[in-house]
């Protein structure tokens, strides 16, 4: 992972790449080869709000051509606030997949709760 944080900077920006595939080809394990990129950029307000964009693109390479990718594109506000003392992340965001392999969705919603427990 890839991570940019700039001390008194209200943004935060990297990414995040992965991938993972089979050791063995036959048909029990199965045979994968799939990989994501989530790149990500927060702009962070006062009062705990921010704006954010983190989509995650993935890739079946072992798919048919026109069906390895999915691409998405949007994003979505949060809010930082606590519980008494227990500080929680809280989002909303939507993201349109321009493009995707055949029969999968159009749109993805994402909903984040998200409970931080800090040193």
């Amino acid at each position: 992972m890839l991570l940019h944080l700039e001390h008194g900077s209200p943004w935060v920006y990297g990414a995040m790449v992965n991938n993972l595939w089979s050791l063995t080809h036959d048909k029990h394990g199965g045979d994968y080869n799939n990989g994501l990129l989530q790149p990500f950029v927060n702009y962070n307000f006062k009062d705990g709000f921010y704006l954010t964009s983190a989509p995650i693109l993935t890739v079946d390479w072992t798919a048919d051509s026109g069906n390895q990718w999915t691409v998405p594109i949007g994003g979505g506000i949060g809010k930082i606030f606590h519980l008494g003392k227990l500080p929680v992340n809280t989002q909303l965001s939507a993201y349109y997949n321009v493009a995707a392999p055949d029969n999968s969705a159009d749109w993805q919603i994402r909903a984040q709760v998200q409970f931080m427990f800090p040193k």
